[in-house]
């Protein structure tokens, strides 16, 4: 298999995490800028209605809660921080609301914090809300839970949230709307001459080393945290798009294929990142023994390992860690994410799907685990 050309990069992206910067959506602390997010929700709506789906990740609550409180200068103290974050997120869930809406659009608003996407468990149901929202039609508009996360309020970003919520759903692309073009081999604002890199690979040090300090006053960010959030989402195979928010059509013409702003392209194809990162970078805490049907289902057909097919539960774990597969004669055939814990994965043995809700007392996922959360151990 060969990697998409540039140019097909967003056009053939099937899922696109969208993620825009505070001194966008606040036209630079002026305030929520509702024709700038009207055109953005007009776009993503265009977008939607043509088969591609939309997560948007919007910066802005602190900024806008700074404005409705009368505040010029951002506080340092972390309960000013917060305080304005819980005042300026009501303001950003309802003009994102309004203009999806006036676009035809159902939203949702979720609050993340990083602490949500390292839990296995929260990780697994942020991923579940996500997905389901999106088979709804539904655009998910995600911030950081500034209010109740003070380290992340001093050293978080919504680029790098962007990026783990690219990784969260397997997105096929991020797309980072920002006040600069894109990113350029030195400083444009102090060097005239400074060369604009139209394309490169995500995760080449050459690009921290170009991208250099902070951008804007009002965001944490700045254009290194750009760099490394392609870095990141390169992790699970997607490609980023740095551009300016204020081009025109820009999430139309990008996803039309047209080369705005500066696409980073990901070294790694989506499943294989994905399998590599299961494979390499997990704990596993326990294990499950199959029987001679079900190892050969995974580990030749590639199928997901349902409960029916498990004689033996090891260890002690919770959903969503790292489990291993053992055929009879112990050998490691495959590893995955665990749908069920230890305790009910017990109860589970042997057990077709129908019976899962009279043992649990209620109905989840008919797959131990599932094939799209699984490696095979060669």
């Amino acid at each position: 298999m060969t990697h998409n050309p540039p140019s097909t990069v967003l056009r053939d992206a099937k899922r696109v995490v969208v993620k825009v910067g505070s001194s966008l959506v606040t036209n630079e602390g002026r305030g929520l800028d509702e024709a700038a997010i009207g055109e953005w929700c007009r776009q993503m709506a265009q977008l939607v209605r043509a088969g591609t789906e939309i997560i948007m990740v919007s910066s802005g609550a602190i900024a806008e809660g700074m404005k409705r409180l009368g505040w010029t200068t951002r506080p340092h103290a972390i309960h000013e921080l917060q305080a304005a974050a819980a005042v300026g997120q009501m303001g950003l869930a309802q003009m994102y609301e309004t203009k999806l809406r006036q676009s035809g659009l159902g939203s949702a608003q979720v609050l993340l914090t990083h602490a949500d996407l390292a839990d296995r468990e929260r990780y697994l149901n942020a991923r579940s809300t996500l997905l389901t929202l999106l088979k709804l039609g539904v655009v998910p508009v995600i911030n950081e839970n500034d209010t109740v996360v003070n380290d992340e309020i001093k050293f978080g970003d919504n680029d790098t949230l962007g990026a783990l919520v690219a990784n969260l759903v397997e997105a096929d692309a991020l797309v980072i709307l920002t006040d600069q073009k894109g990113l350029f081999a030195a400083d444009p604002r102090k060097d005239a001459n400074a060369r604009f890199v139209e394309q490169a690979q995500a995760g080449d040090p050459a690009l921290e080393v170009m991208a250099g300090g902070a951008g804007s006053s009002l965001g944490r960010g700045g254009m290194i945290t750009k760099i490394l959030a392609a870095k990141r989402a390169a992790g699970s195979g997607a490609s980023t798009v740095i551009a300016w928010g204020r081009e025109p059509e820009v999430l139309i013409r990008l996803s039309q294929g047209e080369a705005i702003g500066t696409l980073l392209v990901a070294p790694t194809q989506k499943t294989q990142a994905r399998k590599q990162w299961m494979a390499d970078h997990l704990q596993m805490r326990g294990a499950v023994v199959v029987d001679a049907g079900a190892a050969a289902k995974v580990r030749d057909e590639g199928k997901s390992l349902l409960p029916i097919g498990m004689v033996l539960v090891e260890g002690d774990f919770s959903r969503g860690d790292v489990i291993g597969v053992r055929d009879p004669g112990g050998v490691e055939i495959a590893r995955g994410l665990a749908n069920y814990s230890s305790v009910e994965a017990r109860l589970l043995c042997r057990k077709p799907s129908s019976e899962f809700e009279a043992l649990l007392g209620y109905a989840a996922e008919p797959e131990m685990l599932h094939r799209d959360n699984l490696v095979l151990m060669r």
